[in-house]
């Protein structure tokens, strides 16, 4: 199974507190939101969502590098949630744009990029998941 999307814009959860995109803080134990936004942030349309996913979840546990491959395979055996439930696009007013090739940048609300995306026809839309029950 896979989270990746392909030509795909997620917005913001309709219920984001945010009209404009915020940086998840830094704490001394990283947040999934800010690693997943530092990731993103610094590879943009490098990655797909099944990399950033790992990736976070490799850190998160400290993996060893000669542990990586099975480890993938193991978090991977169970499906996992996709960047719609991640709390940049419930929280911090991130939307996320995923290419041709599944790589994924990130789009700040507010913008004049997150609005084109937003009223582009060719890609698909979606919105990131609602963080309460509506």
């Amino acid at each position: 199974m896979t989270t990746n999307y392909i030509d795909t814009f997620i917005a913001v959860a309709p219920d984001c507190r945010v009209v404009i995109a915020e940086t998840p803080p830094t704490t001394a134990k990283p947040t999934v939101a800010a690693l997943q936004f530092e990731l993103i942030a610094e590879h943009p349309y490098e990655m797909t969502s099944d990399e950033v996913l790992f990736a976070v979840h490799a850190t998160r546990n400290n993996v060893n590098d000669d542990d990586l491959d099975s480890e993938r395979e193991r978090f991977f055996a169970k499906d996992q949630a996709c960047l719609r439930a991640s709390p940049l696009g419930k929280r911090y007013g991130w939307g996320t744009h995923h290419d041709e090739n599944g790589r994924v940048a990130l789009v700040g609300i507010g913008t004049a990029d997150y609005d084109r995306l937003l009223g582009d026809d060719h890609l698909t839309h979606k919105a990131a998941m609602r963080s309460s029950r509506a």
